[in-house]
């Protein structure tokens, strides 16, 4: 089953089951697929629906922090059930050993000596961890080894 049917079959159930905050979040998600879809004139590839989830999953995760400098415990709360639901569709994430372990081989496939090469490395390794690793994360990883 792809991620997409997957996606049409989990907003009939949660439809059923009266779960909002998942129907919401999958509705975002199949929006958000249909209009780059319909922007692009293309039909998205398991990947291309990955990246969007991804995306989709970076935005909530830049809300949380600001609910949180806010304090919004209600939008903190919501922004938390949606965070779990994307994660459902990601692939497993990497573990901080694995993704360290991908950035120093990177760093040295690249031939990396300074920060000049940030964008050589970052554009290497995006392929390698497509939402299976937070960018930030990476960004991090990678300064820290180089």
């Amino acid at each position: 089953m792809s991620l997409k049917e997957r996606l049409q079959e989990d907003l009939k159930s949660s439809m059923k089951n009266k779960d909002t905050v998942r129907k919401s979040v999958i509705t975002l998600i199949r929006a958000a697929i249909k209009q780059y879809e319909v922007d692009n004139r293309v039909e998205l590839s398991e990947e291309g629906v990955v990246d969007i989830i991804s995306k989709q999953l970076k935005q909530r995760n830049d809300s949380l922090v600001e609910f949180e400098k806010a304090n919004r415990e209600d939008l903190i709360e919501e922004a938390k059930s949606e965070i779990q639901v994307l994660e459902e569709y990601l692939p497993q994430q990497l573990s901080e050993d694995e993704l360290e372990k991908i950035v120093i081989d990177t760093i040295a496939e690249v031939g990396a000596t300074s920060m000049k090469d940030m964008g050589k490395i970052m554009t290497t390794i995006k392929p390698k961890t497509v939402g299976r690793a937070d960018g930030r994360k990476i960004n991090e990883l990678v300064k820290k080894n180089l």
